[in-house]
């Protein structure tokens, strides 16, 4: 008896024992762990810190650049127009970036700046990008219709119809939309200090089939216009053959490309995990890793690469532009 009482006693301090030791490696888990998510959060800082500066010096050279190439420019076709109203999107936006820089610079990102100027940098990001979009389908509808006509320009012929035209969709846009978008964005966000966190509202059914639907759109309307660029291509390359890089119908065709892949790389990404990003909230997930409230942040600001997109755009135009200011210099 006295044996089994001992064993007894050996046992249950062999369990006590047991269970600190548990509790001691869970405590070391759970620091490590923390330590690591603290690690993690400040590269994910770090990262969207130098994206936003990239694209703020960037996005401004863009607008100069193009505004004095512009200048050059008397006709007021279609194309013009579409692109003034490109870089007045643009840089509408890039006022809004430095105070994305100055939250993720600030110590535990914090905000300081009121929830309602929170929400107007946040909803800018979003307008630029839907902006741009819109901008960047009409310029390749006019230039597909400009190529079915033989290359005859589409012309406002006076300033006074190209002013209304343009007020038109920033008066639809911004008037009309963006008012009861802010009123309604970020209802639901109750921490001042937070900010670009919205994605609690994406749990409201209507929110929800809203990204769904805006997604896809999308994604579908930039498809149909690689379908459409890839019979021009095919039809002006088969109709010049082998000298086709020397037309400047064929040039054209391939500038064209240039806002299909600016698409490509800085939209789609975004809407593809945008559809990730709310079946995950959806089912309740969105609590669990913050990893994915930041990879929404850091493919959100790779949509902001747009405002790059005239560089590259005009870039044969920009070259020539330099040329014969140097030519001009050592004549």
């Amino acid at each position: 008896m006295k044996l089994l009482d001992e064993s007894f006693l050996h046992l249950s301090g062999h369990e006590d024992f047991t269970k600190k030791i548990k509790k001691r490696v869970k405590n070391m888990v759970s620091e490590i762990l923390g330590n690591n998510t603290t690690s993690l959060l400040e590269d994910y800082r770090i990262a969207l810190r130098f994206l936003y500066i990239f694209i703020f010096v960037g996005g401004t050279l863009n607008v100069v650049l193009m505004s004095c190439l512009l200048q050059s420019q008397r006709r007021l076709s279609f194309t013009k127009v579409s692109v003034i109203n490109l870089i007045a999107v643009h840089a509408v936006f890039l006022f809004t970036v430095p105070f994305r820089i100055y939250y993720y610079y600030e110590e535990s990102s914090s905000w300081r700046l009121g929830m309602y100027m929170c929400k107007i940098v946040s909803v800018m990001i979003h307008a630029h990008m839907y902006l741009a979009f819109i901008f960047y389908v009409f310029l390749l509808i006019v230039r597909y219709v400009e190529h079915s006509r033989k290359q005859q320009k589409l012309e406002f012929h006076r300033l006074l119809h190209a002013t209304i035209a343009s007020a038109t969709v920033w008066i639809v846009i911004l008037g009309i939309l963006l008012p009861p978008t802010l009123i309604n964005y970020g209802s639901m966000q109750n921490d001042t200090t937070q900010c670009f966190h919205f994605g609690d509202a994406l749990k409201i059914p209507a929110v929800k089939t809203l990204n769904y639907v805006i997604c896809i759109l999308v994604m579908l309307i930039w498809s149909v216009l690689v379908f459409f660029q890839i019979y021009f291509l095919l039809f002006v390359s088969k109709k010049f053959g082998k000298g086709k890089f020397q037309y400047q119908e064929f040039r054209a065709q391939l500038k064209n490309v240039v806002f299909l892949l600016v698409v490509f790389l800085c939209f789609l990404p975004y809407q593809a995990f945008r559809i990730y990003y709310v079946s995950l909230i959806v089912t309740g997930n969105y609590d669990e890793d913050f990893r994915l409230k930041y990879g929404n942040e850091i493919f959100l600001a790779v949509t902001a690469f747009s405002c790059l997109d005239m560089i590259f755009f005009s870039v044969g135009d920009i070259r020539r532009r330099i040329n014969s200011r140097g030519c001009m210099c050592c004549s």
